[in-house]
């Protein structure tokens, strides 16, 4: 299949395109980063890399970009700044907001022109659509919350829920993605590995989580398989506490998780943006029966198995 593929060069897309090339799909990747880093996606045929700002209307007018969109058959969309890895200031706001709302109007803005558009987007969005509380379990049924990430993903799903009615569309909820070579998981693993890590703020919190490996095949399958359409809960089904994910991560280094990270520091480094782990929300889906989804990883302890060996 012919892919556009944005937001695809970060965290999840380092494992997500070898991934698709594999599977023998032609991709072309939208993306910011500079010339020299496209150049090591560029270097495999199966790949075109397009460097711009897919934020910005006037970089879609391009003869490159708009032949690329006249020929792919699916897109999928991961565009987005990280979300807590600064302080949330309020120009950070405007860039995490902006990165995922701006690059999907363009997106769904030029699918529309298309007189033949794609068969298929699949567009992320974050779990962080429901809101946090400390008992609620929330499912793809659940209702948004009001915090600042609960608007910000009902606002992106509203945009993309715009795209051309002969375009099949799955939205996918993300939770906490697991792998060593980044992410949360990737911040932690020195810690730990050094004898100091433990829970954060109270360990009470849930963890929604998702093995990347699990990520990645979620997202293929949802591109060749018809039945997939809508929202999905890109989470594993076995949600864990924080302190028990700490216990099970110092067990499987073997090493003490005893030290914890109070919340007030965590809030001194992240502002806003330490709410993202200090409350946490218990996700699962229930979609994935029945779309005879099966994963890798389906607990806490097969994921840090299949990370650490």
């Amino acid at each position: 299949m012919k892919l556009l593929l944005t937001g695809c060069t970060g965290f999840i897309g380092k494992e997500l395109i070898p991934l698709l090339i594999k599977e023998g799909h032609s991709l072309t990747v939208i993306s910011r980063q500079s010339k020299e880093k496209l150049k090591d996606l560029g270097s495999n045929q199966s790949i075109n890399a397009i460097q711009m700002n897919p934020a910005e209307s006037a970089y879609w007018n391009q003869e490159v970009v708009q032949n690329s969109l006249k020929n792919c058959e699916g897109i999928i969309n991961l565009a987005g700044e990280p979300i807590a890895e600064k302080r949330w200031t309020e120009d950070h706001c405007k860039e995490i907001t902006n990165s995922r709302l701006e690059t999907t109007k363009n997106l769904i803005e030029n699918l529309r022109n298309l007189k033949k558009p794609p068969k298929v987007l699949i567009n992320a969005s974050a779990i962080g659509f429901y809101g946090s509380h400390p008992q609620t379990e929330f499912t793809e049924e659940s209702l948004p919350g009001n915090d600042f990430l609960a608007s910000l993903c009902k606002r992106w799903e509203t945009i993309a829920s715009n795209k051309p009615r002969a375009t099949r569309l799955v939205v996918v909820r993300i939770g906490i993605v697991l792998a060593k070579d980044g992410g949360a998981l990737g911040k932690m693993l020195p810690i730990f590995r050094a004898g100091l890590g433990g829970p954060i703020g109270d360990g009470k919190q849930w963890m929604s989580w998702i093995y990347r490996t699990d990520l990645c095949n979620l997202i293929i399958e949802s591109l060749k398989n018809s039945s997939w359409s809508g929202v999905v809960n890109g989470v594993a089904p076995n949600p864990v506490r924080m302190y028990e994910f700490s216990s099970s991560l110092g067990k499987a280094l073997g090493r003490p998780s005893l030290l914890s990270v109070p919340g007030p520091i965590l809030k001194l480094i992240l502002g806003d943006g330490a709410r993202v782990v200090l409350e946490g929300q218990n996700v699962k889906s229930q979609r994935f029966n029945k779309l005879k989804f099966k994963f890798s990883s389906p607990t806490i302890e097969d994921a840090l198995k299949a990370v650490l060996t």
